[in-house]
């Protein structure tokens, strides 16, 4: 299908999509108005490929639509939401300093529940009939995104093994309660706060807790005691298992890469299902890792971009976006060589050459199909990684 025909195609499919959809004209009217605005995206620059893919749109969006991206590199969204927010207070309502920001998870939650976003925009993007809708798209950590932020990737929790040594992975918490019973000392999980180990934590919380739906809502101590009663059962019983009798911890998932690597650990965990992959290519690990998830499914997310209530360029930002969800942009983002960010597009609604790009997970990378379990509530994240502190953190 030609560029332009299928372009069309989209348009009109965004037109019955969503009950605030942008007409062709109106979308032809936020282009010309976005050409030669500048665009500041405040995103995470700690990492060499997501920098380097950022630049690389940057490049297509200048090149493309006349629109100037300026990587703000941050190293704590957090610190772009307090901005952001100081801003609002000072009576700052337009000329603001942020104009697309990559987020998720507490940081939208608050900007969202502040009225401190520009919205609703996401769901009338030409690009957005090609999200996958069965990925949790429209919920960020269980606050409904209700078109305020638009989603640019996903993550889930991936674990890794080498075939050589474990031929028959754990597929539940309880099975790696008894892996960890059968190889003493060769299991661990990072440190929390260390995010993957805290993500770690939420996997066995979801896995464990009798009632599910309490983490869906915000935390408080009754449901707090309750619902991670059985989490703490269960670690201890682990830790003794673990590297070090549980007396220590892996520092990282990076951490946990080496030793796994060197056979000092038989199992290792990402939040990137094509990680396995790239670092293989890397030669990090050998080929004969793979990656694996639990059967009944493992916790993931979307990561999102979203536009301040006080953007000066917001007609750039919904252009920038759209870009970042088009089939070239995603595949281009899901390659392991250039980043290995995962898609948050339907595969079977993608021309065919871009369906098949998706569709080919290099050696290593997670293959199987894997549940997503939804995030609980962004609240339970502290009090969790405050509880394990106070039971487990001075050993």
């Amino acid at each position: 299908m030609q560029r332009r025909q299928f372009i069309s195609t989209l348009m009109a499919a965004a037109a019955t999509g969503s009950g605030h959809a942008q007409t062709s004209g109106d979308w032809a009217r936020t282009e010309a108005e976005a050409r030669g605005q500048t665009v500041f995206f405040n995103a995470w620059g700690g990492g060499e490929a997501s920098n380097a893919y950022i630049a690389w749109a940057a490049a297509e969006a200048r090149r493309r639509h006349g629109v100037e991206v300026r990587h703000v590199k941050v190293a704590d969204t957090a610190e772009v939401v307090k901005r952001l927010l100081t801003e609002r207070a000072a009576g700052r309502h337009s000329d603001g300093s942020v104009d697309l920001v990559w987020l998720n998870g507490e940081n939208f939650r608050q900007l969202k529940l502040a009225g401190a976003l520009f919205g609703p925009w996401a769901e009338a993007l030409p690009n957005w009939p090609l999200v996958d809708t069965a990925k949790p798209v429209r919920s960020d950590f269980s606050l409904p995104t209700d078109g305020f932020e638009a989603p640019w990737g996903t993550a889930q929790l991936t674990f890794m093994a080498n075939r050589v040594h474990t031929p028959v992975p754990p597929r539940s918490a309880a099975q790696w309660l008894a892996f960890a019973r059968a190889h003493p000392g060769r299991t661990s999980y990072p440190r929390p706060p260390d995010f993957h180990g805290t993500t770690f934590l939420k996997q066995l919380l979801i896995e464990l807790t009798p009632d599910r739906g309490a983490l869906q809502q915000p935390v408080n101590p009754a449901t707090l005691a309750h619902a991670t009663a059985p989490l703490w059962a269960y670690l201890d019983q682990l830790h003794p298992l673990q590297w070090r009798g549980g007396r220590g911890f892996a520092t990282s998932a990076a951490e946990m890469h080496r030793m796994l690597a060197d056979g000092e650990l038989l199992l290792s965990l990402s939040f990137n299902p094509n990680e396995g992959a790239h670092l293989i290519a890397s030669r990090q690990l050998p080929a004969s890792v793979y990656s694996f998830g639990f059967s009944g499914g493992t916790i993931g997310n979307v990561h999102f971009l979203a536009i301040p209530a006080n953007a000066r360029a917001r007609a750039g930002a919904q252009v920038f976006a759209n870009f970042l969800l088009s089939a070239e942009a995603q595949a281009h983002k899901a390659d392991t060589a250039v980043w290995g960010d995962g898609s948050v597009l339907s595969a079977d609604r993608l021309p065919a050459a871009w369906r098949e790009r998706l569709r080919q997970p290099p050696p290593g990378a997670l293959t199987e199909a894997v549940p997503t379990l939804p995030e609980p509530d962004a609240s339970w994240v502290q009090a969790l990684e405050a509880e394990w502190q106070r039971r487990y953190g001075q050993r």
